[in-house]
């Protein structure tokens, strides 16, 4: 067997690997989207359900093109440690634990090999309730690679405090139920991975505070794409359920980018104002700061720059706001591609 001379072969060895490493760099990003999704059903209430052929069509979607389906895991502790992800990366994952999950999406998303996350409420599990399901099943998903975080025991209203708590009092009480549920789901699946989906994405400073002591991520419900800048106590999801499962409008939340933004004042989503005003600081990106537009419920919010040299942003808004939750909206289109960024302030009035 004949050998040709090393000089004669490395140069294209070397042009091979750095035509790979461009590509690779050229496919990188540094910015990633949460799924989230409750039933995969037609019989539950429709505020939180998606039908599995719409959740199929957006599967299909998402292979067919080339977004990067990834672990929840591996998009949240790349974007801690600045490494960067591949492009048009996405995680999927699902509160509750509801049956649906397991009889209905599970297969669906094994059969296009798509890894997800589970955030499981221990508490409807460990009493067999109805349309939940059960450890087995958990125990079958959770050996198949998906990755089981915590909901709470008892999906609580974590803001909710009971009558005559103080906020120690308050504090602890959650503190247990969310160690006990951590230890719950490693006993039950050898899974700890230290990851909370908050209850209806509610939370404020000191449970933020709570949390980062405890050494947990935060998981919202609030809109937006995450970035290495994002806050890790309450990263953003896309809720995709309702009239939000419609896969036309989806197509542009599972493409979108992160800003880097920083919310100056109020620093909780906690109001009892109906109208509440904000200040944000966005940072240069690859947009223009004369197309950031901001909104709720589908109508403009009137904008002021406070000091458009620092990227300083006052939301104003002139009407009120009905519900205990609500969000603004702000987007801004990449320069030169069809892709948005996007951030939304999340509101929570307990009255």
């Amino acid at each position: 067997m004949r050998f040709r001379p090393l000089a004669r072969i490395f140069p294209n060895c070397l042009v091979s690997v750095l035509f790979l490493l461009l590509l690779g760099q050229a496919r990188a990003d540094e910015h990633g989207v949460i799924l989230l999704y409750h039933h995969v059903a037609t019989d539950t209430p429709a505020s939180t359900s998606i039908s599995p052929a719409d959740f199929t069509r957006h599967l299909q979607y998402l292979k067919d093109n080339n977004f990067n389906v990834i672990a929840l895991e591996r998009m949240i502790e790349s974007l801690k440690s600045g490494r960067q992800l591949p492009e048009r990366a996405v995680a999927i994952t699902f509160d509750d634990g509801y049956s649906s999950i397991y009889s209905e999406a599970f297969p669906l998303l094994q059969a296009f090999s798509f890894p997800f996350a589970l955030f499981l409420s221990t508490g409807p599990i460990n009493q067999q309730q109805a349309n939940y399901m059960n450890w087995d099943q958990v125990r079958e998903m959770a050996d198949a690679g998906v990755l089981i975080g915590n909901h709470m025991i008892d999906h609580p209203y974590m803001l909710t405090r009971n009558s005559g708590e103080d906020e120690s009092q308050w504090l602890q009480g959650l503190r247990r139920e969310l160690l006990q549920a951590e230890a719950t789901i490693a006993r039950e699946t050898g899974q700890s991975h230290r990851y909370l989906a908050y209850p209806y994405g509610e939370y404020d400073p000191a449970i933020k505070s709570m949390l980062s002591e405890l050494d947990f991520t935060g998981l919202a419900q609030n809109s937006g794409a995450i970035g290495k800048d994002s806050d890790f106590l309450a990263l953003p999801r896309f809720p995709l359920a309702s009239i939000y499962a419609n896969l036309d409008t989806a197509k542009t939340k599972f493409a979108t980018l992160a800003f880097n933004v920083s919310q100056l004042e109020p620093q909780s989503p906690v109001t009892s104002n109906r109208s509440p005003s904000v200040t944000l600081q966005f940072e240069p990106g690859n947009y223009s700061p004369s197309q950031i537009a901001c909104f709720a419920n589908s109508r403009p919010i009137p904008m002021t720059w406070i000091d458009a040299d620092k990227g300083i942003l006052q939301l104003a808004p002139q009407e009120s706001y009905s519900g205990r939750r609500w969000r603004y909206i702000c987007t801004a289109p990449e320069r030169d591609s069809d892709r948005f960024f996007w951030h939304s302030v999340q509101w929570i009035n307990l009255n």
